[in-house]
């Protein structure tokens, strides 16, 4: 005979009317610092949304969409961004998360080992073009809202299960209450919804991705369609059991410092297009480059010590974009020839270039204890380079930049934006949408006049 399994998901209604208050609060106070990170965090991703339009794997979602998602009536509608086209809201947020995905330039939060930002930017889209009046504050609110949910799911998730779930497992909740809030469903609906989007979102093994880099990324397109489908599907009546990643008493802990902390202004922001836990070897020689005139010419070998995941991002040449982005010799490589990396070098040309691939058999990463301790609260690293001449040169342990450890300044910031959006947008409408950031803020402003400037195609497409 057989003994009884533990029941899994019973509900706690305690627990759960604390999210649905959190969610569902039409006057959600939101910090001022916490908002307006939140607005760069908008403006960033969009960024990155039209760096990546001109992929392979862009062009491929959107047609996929156009194709197999479409809308059964107006109201059911959205435009996927920098195209167009009018799909179904849920294809509309598949297609433009699973662009901005392959990228890899966006933000996250280090305690999730991902990200947010790629999940929820487009949705909120994707549901605010059926409410022209929401405000810029209502919908950076609502933003910050799907933020922190995708936050607590995802640390309550990583610390509960074994596996080490791509960001598509959990942010789909946060899509599922964003979704539920701009559409006004009642605390039985979110918690439903929440439910159908924790059963089905793609339990996919991140390092499987690791091991073998495909347009699969963190599984967030997936994620952000289940999440979309499930507020439509739970505020028809679908309904679904209770999220153990939200009501399982062993979660209860992720969950308490809600409306307390807000994890939104912790994201950080990404200067470069690949992998996050390549940056800080990135950093760590950009630092050399800087201080002791490194370069592509006078490099004998580099031996990186980071922790174990970065250690198993792909060593050898790439022979796609996905590859230079779940790299760590390549975008070495990369660094030390341009000093800087953009999304020109991880596609095209830039994946032949000659000069890269001499580089790369000169680079080698190691795991090391003290940089597997600080995972994933951090991403350290540090370098030792050995010159043409003989010379040895040590970096000491770098953080990587663009978070709390070392934040990039807003010009910084600016910068990067201009560049993904090079060759695919105008200067003039780049300039638009970043000053967006700023008018966002302003209570008189409507959501509206972003999503129009970023709906058509790009200028140069």
């Amino acid at each position: 005979m057989t003994s009884p399994q533990r029941k899994i998901a019973q509900p706690n209604d305690a627990q759960f009317a604390r999210i649905a208050e959190f969610v569902l609060d039409r006057d959600l106070a939101v910090p001022e610092a916490a908002l307006r990170h939140c607005a760069t965090l908008l403006i960033d991703t969009l960024g990155v949304a039209a760096g990546a339009t001109v992929l392979d794997v862009g062009r491929i979602a959107r047609d996929h969409a156009a194709e197999f998602h479409a809308a059964g009536s107006e109201a059911s509608a959205a435009t996927m961004l920098f195209d167009g086209r009018r799909v179904s809201i849920p294809g509309a947020a598949w297609a433009l998360v699973t662009q901005i995905d392959n990228l890899d330039g966006h933000d996250g939060y280090m305690p999730t080992k991902g990200h947010i930002g790629c999940a929820v930017v487009p949705t909120l889209f994707a549901f605010a073009q059926h409410y022209p009046d929401l405000t810029g504050p209502q919908a950076l609110t609502a933003l910050a809202m799907a933020y922190e949910i995708s936050a607590c799911a995802g640390t309550a998730l990583h610390a509960t299960v074994s596996d080490y779930h791509t960001s598509g497992a959990w942010n789909a909740l946060g899509v599922a209450a964003l979704g539920c809030r701009l559409k006004g469903a009642d605390a039985g609906m979110l918690r439903h919804a929440l439910g159908i989007a924790e059963y089905h979102g793609p339990r996919s093994q991140m390092m499987r991705e690791i091991d073998n880099p495909t347009m699969l990324h963190d599984g967030s397109g997936m994620g952000a369609m289940v999440g979309a489908k499930a507020a439509l599907l739970a505020m028809r009546g679908f309904t679904g059991a209770p999220a153990i990643t939200a009501e399982a008493e062993e979660a209860a802990e992720y969950w308490q410092d809600l409306t307390t902390q807000w994890t939104v202004a912790l994201n950080y922001i990404k200067p470069y297009p690949c992998c996050r836990w390549a940056h800080a070897a990135i950093d760590a020689v950009r630092q050399l480059m800087l201080s002791d005139g490194v370069s592509a010419d006078n490099v004998a070998s580099i031996e990186v010590h980071t922790f174990d995941e970065a250690a198993r991002l792909f060593a050898g040449l790439p022979e796609t974009t996905t590859q230079a982005q779940y790299s760590m010799n390549f975008v070495i490589a990369t660094m030390l020839k341009h000093g800087h990396i953009a999304p020109g070098h991880i596609e095209g040309a830039g994946l032949n270039d000659p000069d890269i691939a001499a580089l790369i058999p000169k680079v080698k990463a190691m795991p090391v204890d003290h940089h597997n301790a600080r995972f994933p609260a951090g991403r350290w690293s540090d370098v030792e380079v050995v010159l043409t001449d003989g010379r040895r040169l040590n970096s000491g342990d770098v953080t990587a930049r663009g978070g709390p450890d070392a934040w990039m300044s807003d010009t910084e910031v600016e910068e990067k934006f201009h560049v993904f959006c090079s060759g695919v947008l105008s200067d003039a409408r780049s300039r638009a949408i970043w000053a967006m950031r700023d008018r966002l803020l302003d209570p008189s402003s409507r959501f509206t006049d972003l999503a129009s400037l970023i709906q058509q195609p790009g200028d140069a497409i």
